[in-house]
């Protein structure tokens, strides 16, 4: 297996892993080759390596003798695996097929072709009727036989796992749309969709929930060290603030969508669906180009921001919540949502104090409707005491 081990290590090495890391996956692959007797077409189980692992842990060595029992056999196992999964040559136990699996596939698909919605959406939606259905399936009922009393007990089970009522709404409407689609195939009776009655949330009820430009200033100002996480943060930071970037235009930038030449940014807005190009200010170009310069991995990833640690990757969509909860946090900066969302209404709020207008707020922040936009008037105090205060007596 000796070829197969090399290819292993080189995978390891242009993810990132550190001379030492490779040195003991080394040892562990031959440890795991030679107790186990691989050959080149083996297919091996779970049990198999949790067999072998045990004899391998209970072995006499002088080598770290002080090692526990368990840490050898931890080990091996997750050398084992990883190597196995990675040859494509590890049995895994069977899954229960998921339920209604092609529903769900086509449903998905619908999504995305006709309705016209964001990946992140689509995402959520799915999640929604994937839930829904396993709870139906858990109480003994089918979608062909389902009836509004049905749904009514699952979503009550839903609200009492503690959603608020914007987030139930959201659940009902998202399971309004799966059952609509259900029913357009004939796998549900028609009108149950339509028969959900969502809890009502007013519009604009709630302020806008970012911090005070002053906090978003003192957050970014934070990062000016020269720790290199700091340095990564610092980019991302003002990509959140300045350009008002949703977490997955953020994660999603490649290295080619910055136009050094130019001084442009190339941004590929989730709603809109179609790139945009923005002037890269300043500030953002020296933080990305210190980034690039001093902290980013060298590895084939295009993407812009990667894991500091190895392996490196591309953070997962909730991978750049701790880059912005923790500092808010650790600075004591109040926010109801303490994510990367709440510097996109820090940043829309600044602007409408600066002046611009609600169109030029909605064009920097990508929305699609101007009604999103609308909200940040609440926001904007001294504008409406100067509505309050006009004098209405020459109309009279």
């Amino acid at each position: 297996m000796v070829e197969e081990r090399i290819r292993y290590l080189w995978f390891k090495a242009e993810g990132g892993a550190t001379w030492k890391t490779l040195s003991i996956t080394a040892d562990y692959l031959l440890a795991v080759a030679t107790w186990m007797a691989l050959t080149s077409s083996s297919k091996v189980s779970m049990a198999e390596i949790e067999k072998a692992a045990n004899r391998w842990a209970h072995r006499k060595t002088r080598k770290n003798p002080t090692a526990s029992l368990e840490g050898r056999r931890r080990g091996f196992r997750s050398v084992a695996c990883a190597w196995l999964r990675f040859l494509d040559r590890l049995i895994l136990p069977e899954t229960p097929p998921e339920p209604y699996h092609e529903v769900l596939s086509g449903f998905t698909e619908s999504m995305d072709k006709e309705l016209g919605l964001s990946a992140r959406t689509i995402a959520v939606c799915l999640w929604c009727a994937r839930r829904f259905l396993k709870r139906l399936v858990f109480r003994g009922r089918r979608l062909h036989e389902l009836c509004l009393r049905d749904v009514e007990e699952v979503i009550s089970w839903q609200a009492k796992q503690g959603y608020s009522r914007r987030s139930l709404r959201f659940y009902i409407q998202s399971l309004r749309t799966f059952l609509r689609y259900a029913e357009q195939h004939g796998w549900c009776p028609v009108g149950i969709g339509a028969a959900i009655v969502p809890p009502r949330v007013y519009r604009e009820e709630k302020l806008p929930s970012g911090p005070s430009w002053p906090d978003v200033l003192r957050l970014i100002a934070s990062t000016e060290t020269n720790r290199p996480k700091d340095i990564r943060d610092r980019a991302i930071l003002l990509l959140l603030a300045i350009y008002g970037l949703r977490i997955d235009e953020v994660r999603q930038l490649q290295l080619e969508d910055i136009d050094w030449e130019r001084e442009q940014l190339l941004i590929r807005r989730s709603k809109e669906r179609r790139p945009r190009t923005y002037p890269l200010s300043h500030t953002v170009g020296e933080a990305i180009v210190r980034y690039l310069q001093k902290v980013r991995p060298r590895c084939k990833d295009r993407t812009l921001f990667l894991r500091i640690r190895a392996p490196h990757r591309a953070f997962t969509a909730g991978g750049l919540w701790p880059i912005v909860g923790r500092r808010l946090r650790k600075l004591s900066i109040a926010a109801e949502h303490p994510g990367p969302h709440c510097l996109r209404h820090a940043c829309a709020t600044h602007l409408l104090t600066m002046g611009l207008s609600f169109k030029e707020i909605g064009d920097h922040l990508g929305h699609r409707s101007p009604d999103s936009t609308h909200i940040y008037a609440k926001v904007d105090l001294a504008g409406l005491r100067e509505v309050a205060n006009f004098d209405l007596g020459g109309l009279l």
